[in-house]
């Protein structure tokens, strides 16, 4: 009985969707598309982005110095799929992996 109870619960837990850590890669920047695990591609309607993969740019005089550089086509991402499965938080950039 303690078996089934068990095996009932892990079975919940996975139809549910939980919470999985993957990478993406831009696809395109204007609207956003990230392809994640190279056959599911997203666009910003699923996507949660964080302010500082946004661009920023300053003026200082008459030059203007990027501050963040905003996403573009080949960026690797590490993305967050929230339980459920329909919504990714973009966390950061990946530099190597």
């Amino acid at each position: 009985m303690l078996e089934a109870i068990k095996r009932a619960a892990q079975e919940a837990v996975d139809a549910a969707g939980p919470v999985q850590v993957q990478l993406g890669v831009v696809t395109k920047v204007n609207p956003l598309e990230v392809l994640v695990d190279n056959r599911l591609s997203l666009t910003e309607d699923f996507l949660i982005i964080p302010e500082t993969l946004l661009g920023l740019t300053v003026a200082i005089g008459l030059q203007e110095i990027e501050i963040r550089k905003p996403l573009a086509s080949g960026d690797k991402l590490l993305l967050i799929r929230m339980q459920g499965g329909q919504r990714y938080v973009i966390m950061d950039r990946v530099v190597n992996g």
